[in-house]
This record gives C-alpha cells, sequence and structure tokens, in this order.
C-alpha cells in the first residue's frame, strides 16, 4: 500500500519554522511521506501566521485553492495551526475557512495523530508522541544550523501584538532540554545554534540547578539568559550562537556582558518600534527613547563594532508627523546595520484595536515607510562599505556555479567565487566589494571544514 504523502506550509517567523519542524517529526513517525505537490497530498497542514492582516489573507487565499483541490479529491485532509487558531477566541476565523477539517494551536500538535487517525482510516501509525510540544524532536532543515525554541508565549502584552493570544503566557523550557537538544544536534554536525524566544532574554530557568557551579552568571534570582549562553558557549562543536528576538528591557548588565562571549555572533537584532516615548507608552513598550539609546551605548561599549538591527513600526494609532520624525531621529542615533519596518496592522484582540483607532491612514503609512526604507538602505550601504579590505568569517550555506555564500558573524550576506561546494565550512574571505545586501570578496582560507 502506497504511503499516505502530506504537504507542510509554513509562514511567518523563525518561531513557526522552528514548529514546522516538529510538525514534521510527528507526521514522519506515523509514517507519512512528504511531498512538494499540493495535489498529491493527502494532507495539507498550513503553520500560520497572524502577524499582520496580510499575512492573514495570504492564508484565506490558499483555503480558498484548497476547497477546490478537496473537492476533486474528498479524502483530501486540510488543517490549520500556528497563531490563527491560538488567538481565534470565537471562531469568527475560522468561519472563514469551511474547508479546514483540522484547526488548532501548536500546543496541541500532540493530539495531531489521533486526529488524522480519525479522518484517515488508512493511517494505521499514530506512534507516541510526546505530552509537549516542544519535547517533541524537530526534523531539521539545516544540518550545520538549527533553531532551537528556548520558550514559548509572552507576558508582555504590547498593545499592538498577538502573541500572548495566539501563544499564551510565557512559558520556559528546562535548562537539561535546551541543552540535551543542542548536543543532539552538534553530534550530528550542527555548529551554528539560534535560540528563540518571544522575549528570549526574559529567560528564567526552571532547573536553576543545572547550571554548572563554575557559571559566571549563575544566579538565585532566576534571571538566568546569560548563564544559558555560558552554558551553550561550553560546547565545543558549536561555533555560533545567535538570539532572536530580545526584549530591550531584558537587555541587563550581565546579558549585555555575555555578547562578548567567544561563540557570539557579532550582531544583536533588538527592536525598538518606535522612537517616539508617546507612541511607546501607548504601544506598552516600558522603555523611553533615552532607555533603548542607553541600552545601544552599553552595548557598542561591550562589543565595539557589534552590528545591530531592529524592527519598527510606522503609522501606529495617533502616530503624529512630529513622533515619526522622532523615530527618525531616533534610528539616527542608533546607526542601525538594518532595520524591518512594518506599517501597523491592527490585530483583533489586541488591547491596540479595542482602546484605540487606526486614524493614520494608509498613503502616509506607506510614505513613512519609504522615509525609513531609504535611510536604511543609505545607512546600510554605508555600513557595508567599512568593511571593504577588512577579511570576514563566514559559514557558507549556499553554492551554486561556482558562486558559494553565506552570513559573516555580522550577519551580512556574503559572496565569492569557489571551485569546489563549500557548503558547512566556515571560511575566510576578503571583501573587494560591497553592497546594500551583500559583501562580495575572494576566498583566503578554511577555518573548518564541513
Amino acid at each position: 500500500m502506497p504511503r499516505t504523502k502530506y504537504h507542510l506550509i509554513t509562514y511567518g517567523c523563525q518561531m513557526n519554522k522552528s514548529d514546522s519542524e516538529r510538525v514534521a517529526t510527528v507526521l514522519d513517525r506515523m509514517g507519512m511521506e512528504e511531498t512538494d505537490a499540493e495535489i498529491d497530498a493527502d494532507l495539507i497542514l498550513i503553520n500560520s501566521c497572524s502577524v499582520r492582516q496580510t499575512a492573514e489573507d495570504r492564508i484565506f487565499g490558499k483555503m480558498r485553492e484548497f476547497e477546490k483541490l478537496k473537492a476533486k479529491n474528498p479524502k483530501l485532509v486540510i488543517g490549520v495551526t500556528g497563531c490563527l487558531p491560538g488567538r481565534d477566541r470565537d471562531g469568527k476565523i475560522r468561519a472563514k475557512m469551511p474547508a479546514a477539517d483540522l484547526y488548532f494551536p501548536i500546543k496541541d500538535l500532540p493530539q495531531l495523530p489521533r486526529w488524522m487517525a480519525e479522518l484517515n482510516p488508512e493511517i494505521a501509525n499514530i506512534g507516541d508522541v510526546e505530552e509537549d510540544y516542544l519535547r517533541v524532536k524537530p526534523r531539521y532543515a539545516h544540518e550545520k544550523q538549527a533553531y532551537v525554541s528556548i520558550q514559548t508565549g509572552c507576558n508582555k502584552f504590547c498593545t499592538y501584538c498577538v502573541v500572548p493570544f495566539s501563544r499564551g503566557l510565557e512559558k520556559n523550557r528546562p535548562v537539561a532540554d535546551i541543552l540535551s537538544e543542542i548536543r543532539e544536534r552538534t553530534a550530528q554536525g550542527t555548529v551554528e545554534i539560534t535560540l528563540l524566544g518571544q522575549t528570549v532574554n526574559s529567560y528564567r530557568a526552571p532547573d536553576l540547578a543545572m547550571f554548572a557551579t563554575t557559571n559566571p552568571y549563575k544566579t538565585e534570582s532566576g534571571a538566568s539568559f546569560a548563564a544559558l549562553l555560558w552554558e551553550i558557549n561550553q560546547i565545543p562543536e558549536i561555533e555560533r550562537i545567535h538570539y532572536t528576538a530580545p526584549h530591550p528591557i531584558h537587555m541587563t548588565d550581565q546579558v549585555i556582558d555575555a555578547l562578548a562571549l567567544p561563540k557570539h555572533v557579532n550582531y544583536l537584532h533588538l527592536p525598538v518600534q518606535a522612537g517616539s516615548d508617546e507612541v511607546l507608552r501607548r504601544m506598552n513598550r516600558r522603555y523611553t527613547a533615552a532607555q533603548f539609546l542607553e541600552v545601544i551605548r552599553k552595548v557598542r561599549s561591550r562589543v565595539p563594532g557589534i552590528a545591530i538591527g531592529t524592527d519598527i513600526i510606522v503609522g501606529f494609532c495617533g502616530e503624529t508627523d512630529a513622533q515619526f520624525e522622532e523615530t527618525v531621529a531616533l534610528y539616527k542615533a542608533a546607526d542601525f546595520d538594518i532595520s524591518y519596518t512594518a506599517m501597523y496592522s491592527p490585530r483583533s484582540g489586541t488591547a491596540a484595536y479595542k482602546a484605540f483607532k487606526d486614524d493614520v491612514l494608509r498613503a502616509e503609512k506607506k510614505r513613512r515607510w519609504l522615509v525609513l526604507q531609504d535611510l536604511m538602505e543609505q545607512t546600510v550601504l554605508r555600513k557595508n562599505q567599512e568593511y571593504v579590505g577588512r577579511t570576514v568569517e563566514v559559514l557558507v550555506d549556499g553554492w551554486e556555479h561556482g558562486v558559494a555564500s553565506g552570513q559573516s558573524r555580522e550577519m551580512k550576506l556574503t559572496r565569492f567565487n569557489a571551485t569546489a561546494d563549500l557548503r558547512g565550512s566556515t571560511v575566510h574571505v576578503a571583501v573587494k566589494k560591497a553592497f546594500e545586501w551583500m559583501l562580495s570578496g575572494e576566498y583566503v582560507d578554511t577555518i573548518r571544514s564541513s
């Protein structure tokens, strides 16, 4: 009998990508086979994003396409997980997707085998699944690089954000589980770890006793993100550690000091969201522009030359022209290496949706987005040009037609000619040219081979 097949679609952030690696593990254990072709699938499962309306609209569009597939193949099972079901308290979102047979928040992943067996009797093996979905071992997409979730959910309740509603309150994984997953990955060749959490640096270990007695960041207070970074630094096979996304109020002196640990990449992504104190107050971000800039000052003092990225929302409820200009001013003062700017999109269920009016016209949001985009492109080009004549360390993750590519320790895409496939190797590259989104150079030598 041919194996039943599944097609998995992932939208959204790195956390969703990591979750999909766990979904794939569960489906593989059930004896199902992955397919790239939607038309061949017995199960189509969407891991959804709900951060903006455009993300939801893409999913609704896909579901309309799948209704046509289901009409041709009545046995087809269609499922939706991720952020949409997580925040759909009244069922209004599901009502827009009548073709969905399965509709569940990601925390309910352990129930998927049972549900599938009920919907498709041809699936005989429902396997054993851990009660906590974060204990499901992911089927990693890359050999050398791995996302490792250390927490899920969030306690911050920024007024624009759906995460506390879609993923629940903050839940931190045990240190033992995190280190076990990382060591298992290094045994299979992984050299770069990206730690994931909604406010990753608020991590508080539920098993403090697992930290080494020699850990210089170990405290009894419970705040233990820096201590976790130190522990991962002690794993010999790890070459690079990165994390996303920290919250400014948890960039303590300990966490800033840990940026200088030898295996941390020379990059920090620290979302600011706005440069106006009034807008930050309405967003419930819990810091001022001056406090954010002080964090940036401390970071650069501890790690001179570190590259810093950020996230910004333009056109938030009530944002005036003058308040937007404060964001522009903060951007220039922080001198970010890169930023990801979004136009505010109301999310039902959030405090901003209930309390504020979305009163900035879309055309004005677009204008503000373009102002920051132009500023970013100018800044990125200027900063990248500073690398010309320098040698950078690159973890190669791409090679095609004699051109290798990968990220430097500053998380800058770097390309160079290579006669051999160097994917998985860490190399030195002498930068010869710099563009807005890329450094170009010449291969110098291999530091560590794949």
